[in-house]
């Protein structure tokens, strides 16, 4: 369970590690027991309202201010799809912090049913297919809304085709909760 003020501290941990990995000064976050628990994060990012970095653990295996705090530079300065954040961007970079549940697997009979099972805008979605695995944030639904539709692209996230549906294919579902940075 997280505390009341725990946004404000996981999205300033995510901007400090920023800024430092950037060259610049931040404090430091104060000792907290709740960020010494373990935590799966990502760490989203975007500027001017565009996606400019996503990372993220989907199994706590290290302390949550870790995990937040690798994830927030990892985000900013690994993700493969973007170059590295740059000093001049950092006024304008919007931070989210995605605190995970526990996954777990979702028992179906087919595509169909699956689909059926889901709960958009609530669910995030690991999926596992042909040796290869893909996962959403429940946030995904806002631009995917129909479970058809994102379970094409997670498919095709996973790197296999979105009309395969096969024997091998698993899925587990989460929940996060979501901080956005404070304007």
């Amino acid at each position: 369970m997280l505390p009341s003020d725990a946004g404000g501290v996981l999205t300033a941990l995510a901007r400090s590690a920023i800024v430092r990995r950037l060259g610049g000064s931040a404090p430091r976050p104060a000792e907290l027991a709740w960020l010494a628990e373990p935590g799966a994060t990502f760490v989203t990012l975007t500027h001017d309202d565009e996606l400019r970095g996503c990372i993220g653990s989907l199994q706590a295996w290290r302390a949550l201010g870790e995990d937040v705090t690798s994830n927030a530079i990892s985000a900013a300065f690994r993700d493969p799809r973007f170059p590295p954040v740059s000093q001049g961007e950092l006024a304008g970079l919007a931070i989210e912090v995605s605190v995970l549940g526990v996954p777990q697997p979702v028992a179906f009979t087919s595509r169909a049913d699956l689909e059926a099972q889901l709960r958009p805008g609530v669910d995030g979605l690991i999926l596992s297919a042909r040796g290869r695995r893909g996962t959403f944030l429940p946030q995904v639904w806002e631009e995917l809304s129909s479970p058809e539709v994102f379970l094409d692209h997670l498919l095709r996230k996973a790197g296999v085709p979105s009309s395969y549906w096969g024997p091998d294919v698993r899925v587990e579902r989460y929940t996060v909760t979501a901080f956005h940075e404070a304007k």
